[in-house]
């Protein structure tokens, strides 16, 4: 379980943050200084990345990076204007607000390392792609594959010792073929 993050670490985080980036969006700019002034409000703020999948969620860019200089999301709606998400800001206190925070090097910062949570909203899978799932099931064939075989050896070791020429073969055989399925994976 992660440790809470502080108001006062969230708002030296803001605060360093409008010190060193220029914002694509200046309404960004108050909404960040209305946070920082707010502390209440601040305690229900969590940083996170992907906050697209958040219920309710901010998306603020600097200058120097490709993404969209804002974005709200609430629910299953997105909007650009920042307004709509100050006043909704202002109007729903309580309710926890997950804000992204995309500049230049931002995963290599400590101040936005020191404030980031873990997105509880982001599916399991989400950051595996197709070669991480391929992977993983060649893996898990290949696991598969080995115990065979290390089955098959027993049998074979058992049909040795017992005098079954006939279940020795066959079983031999068996192994063979594995084995040149092991081959396609290694």
């Amino acid at each position: 379980m992660q440790t809470p993050i502080s108001v006062d670490e969230k708002k030296d985080f803001v605060r360093w943050f409008l010190n060193h980036y220029q914002l694509k969006k200046r309404e960004s700019v108050w909404i960040l200084n209305y946070l920082m002034n707010h502390e209440s409000l601040l305690s229900s703020v969590h940083f996170v990345q992907e906050v697209k999948f958040c219920p309710r969620g901010m998306e603020i860019s600097a200058q120097g990076v490709s993404d969209p200089p804002f974005r709200f999301y609430k629910g299953q709606v997105m909007t650009n204007d920042a307004e709509k998400s100050f006043h909704d800001l202002r109007m729903n206190q309580d309710e926890p607000v997950y804000i992204q925070m995309n500049f230049d090097n931002a995963q290599q910062s400590s101040k936005y390392a020191l404030v980031l949570e873990e997105n509880p909203y982001l599916p399991k899978d989400y950051y595996l792609n197709e070669r991480d799932k391929n992977e993983a099931e060649r893996l898990l064939s290949l696991s598969l594959l080995k115990h065979r075989q290390k089955e098959l050896e027993g049998k074979i070791d058992t049909a040795l010792i017992d005098g079954e020429r006939d279940k020795f073969k066959e079983l031999c055989n068996e192994l063979s073929s594995l084995k040149q399925d092991l081959n396609t994976f290694l």
